[in-house]
Order: C-alpha cells, then structure tokens, then sequence
C-alpha cells in the first residue's frame, strides 16, 4: 500500500508504517504527480484536497489530521467513491490554553479584572464548547452564539449582534464556510468590527477570512480602545505585516499546536484508516506521548486565586513566546515572509496541555479547587 503524507504530520511511521510505504512532502507542494500511485493521503489543513488533485488517481482513503475539513472537496469525495475521516476535537483543548494565555496577557496589558468581562463564543463546537466550559467554570459570565446548533437544539444561544453589544471579549471558533445563508467568510466585516464595544478584545484562532482582514487593520488604526489577538490570517502564509503590528498578539496558526493535540490527530486518523481496512487497532496513543515537562505544581490553600490562574496556565503555555518568534519572521519580501511562516509551524517547539499537569493544594480552598476542576488539570 502506497501512503503520501505531510511531512509535518507527527508520528507518521510509529503509526502507519505497518501498511505500506510512506512518502512524505512539504503539504503546501503535494500535486498530482506527488498522488498519482497513492492509496492513502494524509494532509493537514495547508493542502486543498481537491477534484484537480485526485481524479484519476488511485486515492481511497484520505485523512486529515485536523479538526477542519473547509481544505477537502468533500462533493467530490462522495462522488468518487473516497473515503475520508477528519480528527475533530484533536486540538480543542490546546486552542483553550492559547485563548487563556491570550486573556491573561490581555488583562495584564490592560489591568483588567477577567473575573468582570463579559464574554462572547462565537461557535460551540468542539473547540467552542471546551472554552465555553471552562469559562463558566471558573465561574466567568459567557453568551455563546452557534446559529446551526440553536436551530436544531433550543436552548439558550444570542445572536451574533448581540454578542457584538453586550461583550468585552469575543472569540472566534465557526468553521469556515463561503456560501448559503450559514456563511462565515467576513462573518465580521467592516460594519460588524465597526460595532464593537468599546474596549472590546477579539480573538480568532479558527479561520482567518472569518474576520476581513483589510477592514480589521483599518478599524484597529481608527479605534485605539479595541484589543486583537490573531492567530489565523486571510492569505496565509502572507500575512498582513501592517495588521499584525496592530495586535498585541501575533501567532502563525498554531494556537492548537500542543504536542498532545498533534499526535492526537495523527491518533485519531489512525483509528479512522484501521475502521476502514477492517482492522483492528493495535497501536496507543498512550504509549508514545513522552512525560511532561511539568508534572505537577502545589500551591497553598491561602494563594491568591489569580495569581493562581496566572501561574497555572502560563507555566504549561504563554503565547507570548510564540508572539516574540512570530514577529521575528516578518522579514524580507513576500516570498521570505511565507516561508518563515511554514518554518515555524514546521520546527513548532514541544507544548503540552494543561490538562496534563497535576495539581496539589496545601489545605483547604473551595476557590482553588473550582479552578483546578475548571481547567482541567488533575486535583491530587
């Protein structure tokens, strides 16, 4: 069996090297030459998986080890008779970590208290759904806007209008769709962004076109109150140098980067290749994942509940440092620029979730228990 695969997917032999031979190439080159005697292709989201790119190939199976699909041409895989699998929710919890650091950061800049912002999640799915409850379990008040969701469940979702009136601070978690009335391309536009509340922060770490890049920068030139973090840019690996100067924080689409969330979408398609070979899986994420670095901290029962937020997330991830890397690259002309973006996603440094750190306290804290089960972090 004939496997092409991007480089960049972890752990590609430990997992798939039992089915065949494996060719790896950079996801930004793969091309009809590179597919055209494979069985099984393996991308993350850098590569568009398209009509032109398979037909006449002899491509059965395709994995994508990222939670997005909006770079598959799924139309054409039912057509062709493709199977397909996605990894949904294999990076969820490290784009709540990068969401967190960006908050603390934030709040820091400003001297704001986190405990009184109004917070806006724009989409509840898996990655939405994981923020939105750890937010409300820190006890923080949250709207949550999900049109497709409120449409087939009730339940108690705002509209995006009022998301943008009501919230200090909106972050950003929709797929990325372009057509019909469910669209989230420019979802906020020139109009929508002008709306913002004053002092408003907003994170996007889903899809860059969701927020219109162009009309960002100049809104942000105009409003000095209004706070952005980035992580996902409209032309990337280009990336607006002018609106990125503009955001406190500037990262190369790697909020979901964690260690653990990348061998878990290899994990996931994995799983996804042996259900369709009629296989049975025989091979544990569990068994690869090395030790964290930080395995445990403890704090005294009488420790200042935000320190105590600041000290726990930021000693498993601080974006800042991804930030500092990030407008390093922003060198050089257009060509320069897009491939020190891939060079960093590329040589992205080992990052570990929160939800792998144990947590001890020294007495008794109802406060710091809340946050420790709040986060995710293991009570011990």
């Amino acid at each position: 069996m004939r496997i092409v695969a991007d480089e960049n997917i972890p752990l590609l032999d430990a997992f798939f090297s039992g089915f065949g031979d494996i060719r790896r190439y950079p996801g930004r080159t793969l091309d009809r030459t590179a597919v055209a005697d494979a069985d099984i292709l393996l991308v993350r989201s850098v590569t568009k998986v398209t009509r032109e790119l398979l037909e006449g190939t002899p491509v059965r199976f395709v994995g994508t080890c990222t939670i997005g699909t909006d770079h598959l041409d799924l139309d054409y895989f039912k057509e062709a008779g493709i199977q397909w699998s996605s990894a949904p929710g294999c990076n969820a919890r490290g784009v709540v970590d990068y969401v967190l650091g960006s908050l603390l950061t934030l709040a820091e800049i400003e001297g704001a208290d986190l405990t009184q912002r109004t917070y806006g999640v724009v989409g509840a799915g898996q990655v939405g759904g994981r923020l939105i409850e750890v937010l409300r379990g820190l006890g923080w008040n949250v709207l949550v806007c999900d049109p497709p969701r409120q449409a087939e469940e009730g339940g108690n979702y705002v509209s995006l209008e009022e998301i943008i009136a009501r919230c200090d601070v909106i972050s950003l978690h929709t797929p990325l769709t372009k057509s019909g009335a469910l669209s989230t391309w420019h979802l906020l536009d020139r109009p929508r962004l002008q709306q913002l509340k004053h002092g408003a922060w907003l994170i996007n770490a889903a899809r860059g076109p969701i927020v219109d890049n162009s009309a960002l920068r100049e809104v942000l030139l105009e409003r000095e109150d209004l706070q952005a973090v980035l992580d996902v840019w409209e032309q990337e690996p280009l990336v607006d140098v002018a609106l990125a100067e503009l955001c406190v924080i500037g990262t190369p689409h790697i909020a979901g980067y964690s260690l653990d969330g990348r061998q878990r979408g290899t994990a996931q398609i994995y799983q996804a290749l042996c259900a369709h070979l009629g296989q049975t899986p025989t091979i544990s994420l569990d068994d690869l994942l090395p030790g964290p670095w930080l395995a445990q901290m403890t704090l005294d029962a009488e420790t200042d509940p935000a320190w105590a937020l600041n000290t726990l997330c930021r000693g498993v991830y601080d974006p800042r440092r991804d930030d500092a890397d990030f407008r390093r690259s922003l060198v050089g002309d257009s060509a320069e620029q897009r491939l020190a973006f891939d060079a960093l996603r590329k040589h992205y440094p080992p990052r570990r979730e929160i939800e792998g750190l144990k947590v001890a306290i020294n007495g008794d804290s109802g406060v710091l228990r809340q946050m420790v089960a709040a986060l995710g972090a293991a009570l011990v």
